[in-house]
């Protein structure tokens, strides 16, 4: 493997991380508002952070296929899944404190 190859490998384990990190933020914010009706604001917001999530597999699957050639162009040009990913976290860490 090429330091390149183990470079993507790195950060896939970490996206890996973050999202098993994002997953348990968004168990315990999902058990915080289990007592709303589902018509409650909060369990709508809840709903979009869902659906934000499910995206996230799909960006680290494009980016374990990715050409080693063309990952650190790719991710470097845009801020890369990782912004994202910490953005979601940070709306359900955000979420938790209000909630918990």
């Amino acid at each position: 493997m090429t330091t390149k190859e183990q470079l993507i490998d790195q950060h896939i384990r970490e996206y890996e991380s973050r999202l098993k990190h994002i997953d348990e933020l968004y168990e315990r914010a999902h058990k915080a508002t289990e007592h709303l009706d589902d018509g409650h604001e909060s369990r709508g917001e809840l709903k979009g952070l869902a659906e934000q999530r499910a995206q996230l597999p799909q960006d680290a699957a494009q980016i374990k296929t990715m050409p080693v050639e063309n990952w650190r162009k790719e991710t470097v040009q845009s801020a890369g899944p990782m912004a994202i990913w910490d953005i979601v976290a940070q709306k359900l860490e955000d979420f938790l404190e209000r909630h918990e």
